[in-house]
């Protein structure tokens, strides 16, 4: 199974960002809002029990932090939400980031699409040019799993709860 942590956007904020969409268009994968996650370490294939005994101390007193969903962006074949939140770098690197190859950019991927169609994602990311979601405390960071070979399938597996924000 595939593992990952991340920060979940609670329903409002969702339903926000399904409204400022609207109607999805073709040519695009789109993630279902139930999948629609914040990513601050994947892991790869992963034992469960082993990613979790790691997680909880490295997790234990991290404060809450305060996050909010801004503009659009891409990346080659991703449609992605910036996330923007003071402590949120931290946290990801409480949780693993650092293991990844790539500098560390918090998003909500949006939809994919086909690399060499580097014009898909221009329509939404016109249309999402200045989204703002309000702020959110995100409480707990959530150990994902993935399974399938049917585009992703996100499953909750464990989560750390976080503090206080600020502390």
């Amino acid at each position: 199974m595939r593992l990952f942590t991340a920060l979940r956007p609670p329903a409002d904020v969702v339903a926000a960002v399904a409204l400022s969409l609207g109607e999805p268009g073709p040519g695009l994968r789109w993630s279902p809002p139930a999948d629609w996650h914040v990513t601050l370490a994947y892991y790869g294939e992963a034992d469960p029990d082993e990613r979790a005994a790691e997680l909880g101390p490295a997790l234990a007193g991290r404060p809450a932090v305060e996050v909010r969903l801004t503009g659009p962006g891409t990346f080659p074949g991703v449609l992605w939400l910036g996330v923007a939140g003071d402590g949120l770098t931290r946290l990801a690197e409480a949780a693993g980031v650092d293991q990844e190859e790539r500098p560390y950019r918090a998003h909500l991927t949006l939809a994919r699409y086909p690399r060499e169609r580097r014009d898909a994602a221009g329509p939404w990311t016109r249309r999402l040019a200045g989204f703002s979601s309000r702020e959110w405390t995100a409480r707990e960071v959530v150990l994902m799993g993935s399974a399938g070979t049917v585009g992703p399938r996100y499953r909750e597996l464990l989560t750390f709860p976080l503090g206080p924000a600020g502390t």
